[in-house]
């Protein structure tokens, strides 16, 4: 095999975490990815490798974007924490004092808290839905507005595509802006972070191809979690996860990239995700900017729902819209006892663990099925743990 060239910087003292990112290219789970740690304020791993298509004709590049799925969601989160912290939004009120027509078809004792933490019980849009409705925000906020819950609140189940608009839409009527500008506005545009909710055309060409051409793993959690949607084409799992979904909406065209899908479709680097996280597990603050003080960040890694999900078919915890470790041992991001943060489809993860005032984050565009942390995520974890 030809030597893998990995570009970027890495800290002598975390060269375990470098080789372990090797580790991954030569055993063929890669085809292109990036990971960056920030630890104190201070990067020290920023290293990128690989190609961002599938033929190998263009290298993946120091501002390659990455599709992240729902390490998206703990983007969002972020946003709905600051909105928290400035006083503009109640996590225990209902979600109708803040979107005006929710209350319909029995979801009136839904709070914003049970959106963010995954136990509102509108884990799918029920009514049938052409692919294409899913870059039409209206569209899907009107489809969820006028539903029922698929069971009672209170009851665990992983809203995966849903949280983007429920919480989203919350998120406009309180600011009069998306997600997505207003995670720019507040967020990424003054620390210059390159992470976007609905990505601008004229970048468009920094986009990874994402390439799923791997075997699914065999793992329980991948089989039982295939079961429920191959025994219930029609229930939550399935629908959860597909309801709307065809071939044309695959996440590597145009639409998708531009849409805001704020559960699923956010483009960023690995750089700004380490630096993102690495901000909120170092005090919440850079220079003069205050992402989130102290008492909102101990709050983001707070159990607020856990046990059983309903859709994903195994234990998760989370806190108000961040995954947290897991008891399963595949949904571990580090041995911090307040890590959180969010993995995404395929293999994407971002988190803090403020123990450590640590920021990590992992791109990739060579996909895999495994639920929870990836394998390859979780060797380059296990390396930055073993530098401390």
């Amino acid at each position: 095999m030809a030597e893998i060239s990995v570009n970027g910087f890495c800290d002598p003292a975390f060269d375990k975490v470098k080789q372990a990112f090797i580790t991954n290219f030569k055993k063929g789970k890669e085809r292109g990815a990036a990971a960056s740690i920030v630890i104190g304020g201070k990067t020290v791993v920023d290293i990128w490798a690989g190609y961002m298509d599938f033929f190998k004709k263009r290298p993946w590049k120091e501002d390659t974007l990455a599709n992240i799925y729902s390490t998206t969601k703990g983007i969002t989160a972020i946003c709905a924490h600051r909105l928290i912290e400035q006083g503009r939004l109640d996590p225990d009120k209902p979600v109708a004092a803040y979107w005006p027509g929710f209350e319909k078809k029995g979801k009136e004792a839904i709070t914003v808290r049970m959106l963010l933490n995954h136990t509102a019980g509108m884990v799918a849009v029920k009514r049938h839905l052409p692919g294409k409705a899913i870059y039409d925000w209206d569209t899907m906020v009107n489809a969820l507005e006028n539903q029922s819950p698929w069971w009672e609140a209170g009851r665990l189940g992983y809203h995966a595509l849903t949280f983007g608009w429920l919480v989203g839409q919350v998120i406009r009527n309180i600011t009069g802006m998306s997600v997505g500008q207003f995670l720019k506005k507040e967020i990424t545009g003054p620390l210059n972070l390159d992470i976007h909710i609905g990505l601008d055309e004229a970048e468009h060409h920094r986009s990874a191809t994402m390439i799923m051409v791997r075997v699914p793993t065999i793992h329980k959690d991948c089989i039982r979690f295939s079961k429920a949607i191959a025994m219930h084409p029609f229930g939550a799992t399935a629908c959860a996860f597909g309801n709307p979904f065809s071939v044309v909406t695959g996440v590597n065209n145009l639409r998708w990239r531009s849409a805001e899908i704020p559960s699923a479709n956010g483009q960023a680097t690995a750089r700004a995700l380490a630096k993102l996280y690495g901000i909120l597990a170092n005090g919440g603050k850079e220079g003069n900017i205050q992402v989130l003080s102290p008492n909102e960040i101990r709050r983001c890694s707070e159990e607020t729902s856990g046990g059983e999900d309903a859709v994903l078919k195994l234990k998760t915890r989370f806190s108000l819209g961040f995954m947290l470790n897991q008891d399963n041992p595949s949904g571990n991001m580090g041995p911090g006892k307040r890590v959180f943060g969010h993995p995404g489809a395929g293999g994407s993860l971002a988190f803090a663990d403020p123990d450590v005032n640590l920021g990590f984050g992992y791109v990739i565009n060579k996909m895999d099925t495994f639920i929870l942390v990836d394998p390859r995520a979780k060797r380059l974890i296990d390396a930055v743990y073993e530098c401390l």
